[in-house]
């Protein structure tokens, strides 16, 4: 089938403004959309930029706004973005990041978050001789989180960061919880004196949209709430 690829471009050393860029293209309904792209870069245009990496939905490079959704380009089949012949599909870069180029996104700001909940396991005692124990259960406490593979999706589809952009955002609260309910971290305390602040968890509003957004299925905003129970409860008993 025949397609329009509309694209939003920016290169902040050339460019005055970002600006709209159409390529016409063939594709099976079942091919991925991160192979449409790859054929524009390597026989259209070669400047097109664009992240990526294994292309199957492990690593999370290639996120970035399709017909308005958050989404991997390398899971998202032509299909479901394009309902017949002649469909334009519209891609940009994610919302709430500076632009590199194209749609490649800063991604410092997430990082410098992610590092102070000290997403590692924080434990001062001695280990024990041989490995620490987790019963199934404990394990299955924090499975869901482990999941996340940082693709930056959810703070692009978060409303919250329209107005705040210190938001310390779904994905690291998410990583923090998961190592705040490990049976084996003591970090809680540390963490705490990132997350209980007001661009800390609770600026959160229950939007939903980064539960929607995310391409691993993780329930985003049922870990956040966790957390300010966590933190609600701790405060209740210290």
């Amino acid at each position: 089938m025949r397609i329009i690829v509309k694209i939003l471009r920016y290169n902040p050393e050339t460019d005055p403004g970002p600006y709209e860029q159409s390529y016409e293209a063939t594709a099976e309904p079942t091919d991925r959309l991160l192979n449409v792209l790859m054929g524009i870069k390597h026989y259209t245009d070669s400047s097109l930029s664009f992240r990526k990496s294994c292309a199957h939905g492990v690593c999370g490079s290639d996120a970035m706004r399709i017909n308005g959704k958050d989404r991997l380009a390398c899971k998202t089949l032509v299909q479901d973005v394009a309902e017949k012949d002649g469909a334009v599909i519209a891609i940009e870069p994610l919302r709430h990041f500076s632009v590199q180029r194209d749609l490649i996104v800063k991604q410092d700001s997430f990082f410098d978050k992610y590092r102070s909940v000290k997403p590692f396991l924080i434990n001062d005692e001695s280990p024990p001789e041989k490995e620490y124990i987790q019963s199934p259960e404990q394990r299955g406490a924090f499975d869901d989180p482990t999941n996340c593979i940082l693709c930056l999706s959810c703070f692009s589809a978060c409303p919250i960061f329209d107005n705040n952009t210190n938001f310390i955002g779904p994905a690291i609260i998410a990583q923090a919880f998961r190592f705040n309910e490990d049976s084996r971290d003591q970090g809680f305390d540390t963490r705490l004196e990132v997350l209980d602040k007001p661009d800390g968890v609770w600026a959160c509003e229950n939007h939903f949209e980064c539960t929607r957004a995310c391409p691993r299925g993780i329930k985003v905003t049922r870990w956040i709430n966790r957390t300010k129970k966590q933190i609600s409860e701790y405060k209740e008993n210290n």
